[in-house]
């Protein structure tokens, strides 16, 4: 007998298919291929027992699976929901005002969004999202060039680099061949010790330009727990909402 169930996991919702079978007795098992993330259970085992047995693995599903296999929940930018800022989900608040484009507000971690009165569905989720963007962006201008500073002490090499703050979706930071570090404005959204650890990556490329061992060497002289943050930063990366 086939079911279909879903669990949250932070920002993402995971999207199961289960398998029922009297051969199986007690255990249920989890796998994540190709067609999804499947589980194998018992005829007797309760609906509520089996997403609760995948909420409890949902660390490891992420890391095993793909875009196609797990899907983040799309926002609709309205008030009550909640968006990521250093690594808390921060309450989103949406009001009319006579205002002639929709601003943001960041007070007592909530956001606070102005947007014009009388602008329909489509108009207020895009100037939403575009205020909440450019929110963002701004923040992390001005805190990841002092993360550089903080580190370049330890990780610096040549001239001072430029830092640029860029809307890149499948990278966290690069290093140019000049020495130029680009950012991904989405690091804002993470917990601070993951905003750190993308710096010190690329500020060690300044120096090793491959992922050897020598390079990994280099970012564990400056940040011992880097193989901790490495895989939190990917799991974190499953749950943006933007």
């Amino acid at each position: 007998m086939r079911e279909r169930g879903s669990v949250r996991y932070g920002e993402t919702t995971i999207e199961f298919g289960v398998r029922r079978s009297s051969r199986r007795k007690k255990t249920v098992q989890i796998t994540v291929d190709g067609a999804g993330v499947q589980v194998a259970a018992p005829l007797s085992t309760p609906p509520d027992e089996i997403r609760g047995i995948v909420r409890k693995r949902a660390a490891w599903i992420l890391r095993h699976g793909t875009a196609e296999t797990l899907a983040a929940a799309p926002k609709r930018f309205v008030s009550g929901e909640t968006l990521p800022y250093l690594g808390r989900n921060v309450r989103l608040v949406v009001e009319q005002a006579d205002v002639r484009t929709a601003a943001v507000r960041f007070d007592h971690w909530r956001f606070r969004v102005t947007v014009p009165m009388g602008v329909s569905d489509r108009e207020r989720y895009d100037g939403v999202r575009r205020a909440v963007v450019g929110w963002y962006r701004t923040r992390a201008a001005a805190r990841l060039p002092t993360s550089v500073e903080r580190w370049w002490p330890r990780l610096g090499r040549g001239d001072r680099p430029r830092v640029l703050i860029r809307d890149q979706r499948r990278r966290w930071g690069s290093c140019a061949p000049d020495g130029t570090l680009r950012f991904n404005w989405r690091a804002m959204m993470l917990e601070p010790a993951l905003v750190e650890y993308i710096v010190v990556h690329e500020l060690a490329h300044l120096s090793i330009k491959n992922h050897g061992p020598e390079f990994w060497g280099l970012v564990a002289g400056a940040m011992p727990d880097v193989q901790q943050r490495r895989q939190r930063l990917r799991e974190a990366g499953h749950l943006l909402p933007l």
